[in-house]
C-alpha cells in the first residue's frame, strides 16, 4: 500500500484548507495516511521556517491576504483573526499541542483520526472555539462520533508523548519547514497548494508499482 505522511500543527490554518481535498487523495489512491502532529514551534527555527507571530507586519498582512484568497478560491468558512489564536506569545506555550496530541491518541486507537484532526481545525478557525481547553476537545470529538473521554485521557499518556516526540524529530531531520507537508516515497512537498503534486506523485507510483501498491 502506498504511503502518505503530513506534518503539521493542529493550529494550521493551511492544514484546515488542506482537509477536504486530503480526504479525497487518501480515498481515490487508498494510501495509508499518518497524520504526524509535531512541535512546530520548536523544530520550524531551525529549519528555516519562521512562525507567524514573529514575522515582520507585512508579511503578517500578506498572510492575511492570502487567508482571504484561499478562502474564497475553496468556499471554505474562516476567521482571519479567530478569537483564540493569539497573535502574540500564548500564556500556555503548550495551548496547540493538545489538539495534536488527541489526534496522534485517535490514530494510535486504530480508527481514522483525520475527521477529527479536520474538525479541531475548523474549530479554531471557522467556529471561534478554544481547542486548548480539555472541554472544548472532548466535545469536538464525541459530535463527530469519537469516545472523547478515552482520547482525552490518552492525550498525555506515555505512547501519545513518544509518538509527539519521535515526529518532531523526524520533521527536524527531515527539514520540514512550514505546514502541513507531505511526504510521499520521500519526497517533500510543502503546503496545501501542492496537494496536486502529491496526488500526481501517488498516480506515478501507482503507475510505477500497479495499483496493488
Amino acid at each position: 500500500m502506498l504511503k502518505l505522511d503530513c506534518y503539521y500543527s493542529l493550529s494550521s490554518p493551511w492544514a484546515y484548507f488542506a482537509g477536504p481535498r486530503l480526504q479525497d487523495i487518501v480515498r481515490r489512491h487508498r494510501v495509508e495516511l499518518t497524520l504526524k502532529p509535531f512541535d512546530f514551534q520548536s523544530v520550524v527555527p531551525n529549519t528555516g521556517g519562521v512562525p507567524l507571530r514573529t514575522r515582520p507586519e507585512p508579511r503578517r498582512r500578506y498572510h492575511e491576504a492570502e487567508l482571504a484568497r484561499w478562502r474564497q478560491y475553496l468556499g471554505m468558512p474562516l476567521v482571519l483573526k479567530p478569537r483564540h489564536y493569539p497573535q502574540h506569545v500564548p500564556a500556555d506555550p503548550d495551548w496547540n499541542k493538545y489538539a495534536g496530541w488527541m489526534v496522534i491518541a485517535a490514530q494510535r486507537a486504530g480508527v481514522d483520526a483525520l475527521p477529527l484532526s479536520h474538525a479541531i481545525l475548523r474549530a479554531l478557525w471557522a467556529e471561534e472555539r478554544d481547542i486548548a481547553r480539555a472541554e472544548v476537545r472532548q466535545a469536538i470529538a464525541e459530535e463527530n462520533g469519537y469516545d472523547g473521554p478515552a482520547l482525552l485521557a490518552a492525550e498525555t499518556s506515555a505512547p501519545v508523548q513518544q509518538l509527539y516526540r519521535q515526529f518532531s524529530a523526524e520533521a527536524e531531520q527531515l527539514g520540514v519547514f512550514g505546514a502541513p507537508t507531505f511526504v510521499v516515497d520521500g519526497e517533500l512537498f510543502w503546503g496545501q497548494d501542492r496537494l496536486d503534486f502529491v496526488d500526481r506523485k501517488l498516480d506515478a507510483l501507482r503507475a510505477r508499482y500497479g495499483e496493488g501498491a
